[in-house]
């Protein structure tokens, strides 16, 4: 068997993928569409959205295979990835690559296979959408611009998905972006009994900033909030804008200690913005965090209230002191 080859672009490719946030998200129509249309036109058993992951193949949609993912070591899509037309195996027990693969020796007991490349923007392949079969078979020209016909569909869906989910500005994830991974995290966590932390932040003095150094200088205060978030929060946690000033965070897997370290570590990095920067201005921020035990029963929405309102209480105390002091 051969293991597929790593592309030449991979880090930048899982970055790609994971600023995505695709990976490990909840069924979705638009996808699940796809996959039964390619299984009823081309009359094959298995048809799949299949995203390539660091160590994994991750199925975004999966049409007559039960599995949710395979190891990337013994995936047809990681070879299907480093390619840019429709890569087809016709009978993999024929081919050297595959013939003992313990996907073509056990279940699901590939004989043909078919993936199309799934492309972004940026020219970084995410995944494919494929073909299985348990019989040999072949493709013809036609029926080679029909999948990647359909392939451009799932690459229109994959961007409409990262267009409405994440935040024009900042570039990080909106609160229609943050609600959808959050809940299915949280769900994750619930699964398999750990816990989690959800934090509040909400920049100080904002107002100020835009009213004494203009809109723009604003918006440049907003993409660097977000840009020290994503430098010091875990590519597993959930970080997003949800509003003007504000932004979310959920840390799975992470208790209260972890929770303080972590704002320990945001401060310290907005520190050093601040002395680096010298805008005139610093990059201030009060903050609200709860916890949920590994056996809380909360939904995410009564999380994000109750941080709320820690923040809140805290950004009035700031403030009163603020008043005091002056």
């Amino acid at each position: 068997m051969q293991e597929p080859k790593i592309p030449d672009n991979e880090t930048q490719r899982l970055a790609t993928l994971h600023a995505l946030k695709i990976l490990d998200s909840a069924p979705e129509e638009r996808f699940d569409r796809l996959t039964r249309m390619a299984r009823r036109m081309f009359g094959v058993p298995i048809s799949l959205v299949s995203i390539v992951d660091s160590d994994r193949q991750w199925f975004k949609s999966s049409a007559g295979l039960d599995a949710t993912e395979t190891p990337r070591a013994v995936s047809f899509c990681g070879h299907a990835i480093l390619g840019d037309g429709v890569f087809t195996v016709e009978d993999a027990t024929r081919d050297e690559r595959f013939h003992d693969n313990p996907l073509v020796t056990g279940d699901p007991n590939v004989r043909f296979y078919a993936g199309c490349p799934l492309q972004v923007a940026n020219g970084h392949k995410m995944g494919t959408l494929c073909l299985i079969d348990h019989e040999p078979r072949t493709l013809d020209d036609e029926d080679r611009l029909l999948l990647q016909d359909l392939a451009k569909m799932a690459e229109q869906e994959i961007a409409a998905l990262q267009m409405a989910t994440l935040d024009e500005l900042t570039g990080i994830s909106n609160r229609r972006g943050f609600m959808a991974l959050a809940k299915h995290a949280v769900a994750m966590c619930r699964r398999h009994k750990e816990p989690a932390v959800l934090i509040v932040l909400d920049l100080d003095k904002f107002k100020p900033i835009n009213d004494r150094f203009g809109h723009a200088e604003g918006d440049r205060a907003l993409i660097a909030f977000s840009r020290i978030m994503q430098e010091v929060f875990r590519d597993s946690d959930v970080y997003a804008r949800t509003g003007g000033d504000e932004f979310i965070v959920l840390l799975t897997g992470a208790d209260e200690a972890g929770a303080k370290e972590s704002l320990e570590r945001f401060g310290e990095a907005l520190s050093d913005y601040n002395r680096r920067e010298l805008r005139g201005y610093d990059l201030e921020y009060s903050a609200g965090y709860v916890t949920r035990a590994a056996d809380d029963d909360r939904g995410i929405e009564a999380l994000i209230e109750a941080a709320d309102d820690l923040m809140y209480a805290r950004k009035k105390r700031k403030t009163r002191q603020g008043d005091q002091t002056a």
